[in-house]
Order: structure tokens, then C-alpha cells, then sequence
């Protein structure tokens, strides 16, 4: 990382835990169903018709959306988002970044504390389609377990509202209480399809870290996981990773 803390999580830590999984498809869990067509276009006609600035359309950005968004965007803004934190709660992921044999733990924002990180500023006359990108990405089941809603984010140029995908803490897919530790023996094994959660969390503190946000949370995590990684790797007789 080309930033003044250097991380213990590297690409050699990934590259251990990484397999190539060839993709399941739609996982199937009682009480949920993949979204179809008809989903997808009702949640885009629902953001679209509680949006509290239409001219003005924002996307607050907390994790991958930072690094790998699913739209293109025409300003970009660090923020505060007030009364809401990143937590591992969004379990369990047997398909994207994790498996049946070593299922995943998604990131998310919860209640509580604050966060920050970007708003993307979408240009006017591209938000029905990028927003279509953008759902079917974030809502491959129904009931979502992280549902679209508008927050505040403070900036240094001032508020504004923006789309965000947080937590449902009633949701059958919420897995709170669990302690770094908990959360990052989780991540140190999961592996899906679309790659490790290892490498989720090095991308995340990576981009973090560039534009000037440091998450303790997320840097203890990051720390905790290496450690599991080298150790699992040196039970099997694998060279530890310098």
C-alpha cells in the first residue's frame, strides 16, 4: 500500500487463501428468493420516487462501492455519515466471497457511532440506468437483508442525501455480537467465487487509507486476519509470508 501505515494483511496473505470456485448460482435460504426483473424495477421506481433531491442524486460509498462502483460518477466527496458504522453482520455468503465449506461474512453499514466515507454524485440524466447497475448488484434477494435508504452525509461542502445499503437488524441474514476476533477467523477462510473475503478487506482498508480515512476497526481486523492466515498456513506446513 502506497500509504504511511503499512498493513500486516498483504497480497501474499490473499494469494494463500485464494481457490478458483466456479460460480454456484443463487444460493437458496428459507424466507428468501432471488430478485427477478420485476424486483429490480420496483426498488429503482422506489428510490427514484423518495428521493429528497432528484436533481441532485448522491451514492454514499463505505466499502467495495469505493473501490470497484457499480456506476460511473461525476464528483466525488469523503463524508461523515452520523449514526452509523461498518460491521462484518451480513452473513452468511455462500456464494460471492464465500462457500458451503467456508461460508462469508459481507460488510455493511449498522446503526450506531459514525462512518466515513464517499459520496459519488451521479449525473442527472444517467440515474435510472446506472441505478440499475447498482440494484442488481446490491439486492440479489428478496427480502433484502440491507435495504436502499437515504441518509445525511456531512462534507466539507456541505450536506447532502444519499443512497445507501444498510442493515436490517431484523433480518434473518443480521449476525451481530460477534467480536473482532469472532469476525476475523470468518474472514481469514472465506473464498467464493468472486474471490476471498481476505481480499475484500485489503481492497477496502487499501482505498481507505488513500483518500485519507483510517477505520481502527477495520485495521484491527485486517491485522487479526494475517495472523490466522500464517498460522493456519504454517499447521500445514506452508512457509509463513515475510
Amino acid at each position: 500500500m502506497t500509504t504511511s501505515r503499512t498493513a500486516r494483511l498483504t497480497l501474499q496473505h490473499v494469494a494463500l487463501v485464494h481457490r478458483d470456485i466456479p460460480d454456484p448460482g443463487p444460493v437458496l435460504i428459507e424466507g428468501y428468493r432471488p430478485a427477478d426483473d420485476a424486483d429490480y424495477a420496483a426498488e429503482i421506481e422506489r428510490i427514484l420516487a423518495t428521493a429528497p433531491t432528484p436533481e441532485d442524486f448522491w451514492v454514499f460509498a463505505s466499502g467495495s462501492l469505493i473501490w470497484n462502483p457499480a456506476y460511473q460518477f461525476v464528483e466525488q466527496r469523503v463524508g461523515v455519515a452520523a449514526g452509523w458504522h461498518r460491521s462484518f453482520t451480513l452473513g452468511w455468503d455462500y456464494r460471492f466471497r464465500g462457500s458451503r465449506d467456508t461460508p462469508g461474512l459481507m460488510m455493511a453499514i449498522d446503526r450506531g457511532g459514525q462512518c466515513r466515507g464517499v459520496v459519488h454524485r451521479l449525473a442527472p440524466d444517467t440515474v435510472r440506468n446506472q441505478l440499475d447497475t447498482l440494484i442488481r448488484r446490491e439486492m440479489s434477494m428478496v427480502p433484502t437483508a440491507f435495504p436502499a435508504r437515504w441518509i445525511k452525509v456531512r462534507t466539507t461542502d456541505g450536506p447532502v442525501w444519499a443512497l445507501t445499503f444498510a442493515m436490517n437488524r431484523k433480518s434473518s441474514r443480521y449476525v451481530g455480537g460477534l467480536s473482532p476476533e469472532a469476525t476475523a477467523d470468518v474472514l481469514a477462510r472465506a473464498c467464493g467465487f468472486r474471490g476471498s473475503m481476505a481480499e475484500y478487506l485489503r481492497a477496502t482498508v487499501e482505498q481507505l487509507e488513500n483518500l485519507g480515512i483510517h477505520d481502527s476497526y477495520l485495521w484491527k481486523l485486517e491485522r487479526l486476519v494475517a495472523d490466522r492466515i500464517e498460522a493456519a498456513h504454517a499447521t500445514h506446513g506452508t512457509p509463513g509470508v515475510e
